[in-house]
């Protein structure tokens, strides 16, 4: 599969919405576009799948190892795959410009041309010939012109490009292109999508077979997908006969999955989903999880509805229990939202919640086992990602799954709340880190346990 990289000169300058436009103007070709995500984004994918109708690949070198990069990138389908970067190109350790190597894609670089001219052609030069200068073996193909007008703007963009920078066209600035934001960032895809006229619109102004033209199907692309492949029919053939039943929370409270994560549990157990914040009680499952997203703001809702209590019940008589953040919360005793109010939760593990008005933690994280837990191994290292603007209390007896190696956790020092099979982390982790095979493995064995007494 081909592939290209919309990378920024920074945050804020229009990625998300170059992306779209990308997708869009590729998809009125007739092409079958494979959308993608470099960073632990679960918001930007949500546009991507608004826009596309496919599910968006999470790209990551920290939560999935190079290899594991490699074959999430494997596991998509289409003509071609856009991957849209996060924050600058060269910013932070996993950087951009790090995913674009490792795949072996082009980029692609959005600038800001809404106060510039030949000053966008001369940022793009500089970010070209900085790769070698840090180390890099980044192809910075070309330019997309972010707010840029058309006549006179677009065409001193243009010709002040040098001969080896390819013009890829621009955004217009145009109102219905600003999506809203909130306290975690952007809001989801299903809840502000942009219109269908607003993307035409950007369309009309990407120069797509440039864009065509410059993506290319990397060298290591076919082996990896065929080793994946060989791999998974190995191991669905190997669990064929022991597929225990995951009831996954699914709604406007728990929204916060990789395309990946729902793909793994699918492939190693059956998948029920169940809506608690809309008064879905918990189905017969031989296991929960709980993903991340905003039961902030559906408190209310889930405190009154008959899933928690259920689940308190269940998880009390050793059902296991993931919660990642989101998850974390609802698991815990109690939550407090930003205007003061409090709501019971499932009061399954021994802390109370509170959200504040800043981001508490917004991190690449690595975590050692403490003990076995359902996601990790004792003396194991787990790499994920945190990113919260709650604020948990545990009691002082609280018993931790995790020592914090990199990040913040829960209290700085350790992550993971544990009480009977249930465990709550703020901690967000990939299928490619084996945390979700543990996790299934656990279910299944708890299951056949139950099954012979």
């Amino acid at each position: 599969m081909n592939g290209v990289v919309i990378a920024g000169v920074a945050s804020g300058v229009g990625k998300t919405v170059a992306t779209l436009a990308v997708c869009r103007a590729l998809q009125r070709t007739g092409r079958v576009v494979q959308p993608a995500k470099a960073g632990p984004d679960f918001i930007d994918p949500s546009h991507h799948e608004a826009a596309t109708w496919r599910a968006s690949r999470t790209l990551d070198p920290w939560l999935e190892g190079e290899s594991g990069m490699r074959r999430n990138y494997a596991r998509g389908s289409g003509d071609i795959c856009v991957v849209e970067g996060m924050m600058g190109l060269y910013d932070g350790d996993t950087s951009t410009a790090r995913v674009a190597e490792t795949l072996d894609l082009p980029v692609v670089l959005v600038v800001d041309a809404s106060a510039g001219m030949e000053s966008v052609a001369a940022t793009a030069l500089g970010f070209r010939e900085y790769a070698a200068r840090a180390g890099f073996d980044t192809d910075v193909a070309g330019v997309l012109a972010s707010r840029a007008h058309e006549g006179r703007h677009e065409a001193g963009i243009r010709e002040a490009l040098p001969d080896d920078l390819t013009y890829f066209g621009r955004i217009p600035p145009r109102e219905g292109l600003e999506i809203p934001e909130r306290h975690l960032g952007l809001e989801m895809g299903d809840e502000s999508p942009l219109s269908a006229e607003a993307l035409d619109a950007a369309a009309e102004g990407i120069r797509v077979e440039a864009l065509v033209d410059a993506a290319r199907e990397p060298e290591w692309f076919a082996s990896v997908e065929a080793e994946d492949d060989a791999s998974t029919r190995a191991d669905d053939a190997a669990h064929a006969d022991n597929r225990p039943t995951i009831a996954v929370a699914r709604d406007d409270a728990f929204r916060f999955v990789y395309a990946a994560t729902r793909e793994r549990l699918r492939e190693r157990a059956e998948v029920v989903t169940f809506a608690p914040a809309a008064g879905d009680d918990l189905p017969d499952c031989d296991g929960v999880y709980l993903p991340g997203g905003y039961p902030e703001l559906h408190a209310a809702d889930l405190s009154a509805g008959p899933a928690l209590s259920t689940l308190a019940d269940r998880a009390a008589d050793g059902l296991p229990v993931l919660g990642e953040c989101g998850g974390l919360m609802a698991l815990s005793e109690s939550l407090t939202t930003v205007d003061g109010e409090t709501h019971e939760m499932a009061g399954i593990l021994p802390a109370d919640v509170t959200m504040r008005d800043r981001y508490q933690a917004l991190d690449h994280v690595e975590l050692r086992g403490k003990e076995e837990a359902l996601t990790c191994p004792e003396g194991r290292t787990l790499r994920a990602h945190e990113f919260h603007y709650s604020e948990a209390d545990p009691a002082t007896d609280a018993r931790y799954a995790f020592d914090v190696v990199r990040g913040k956790g829960i209290d700085g020092d350790h992550d993971g709340l544990t009480e009977y099979r249930t465990l709550g982390t703020y901690a967000h982790v990939h299928p490619e880190s084996g945390a979700f095979d543990r996790f299934v493995d656990e279910v299944a064995a708890t299951r056949q346990r139950r099954s012979v007494r």
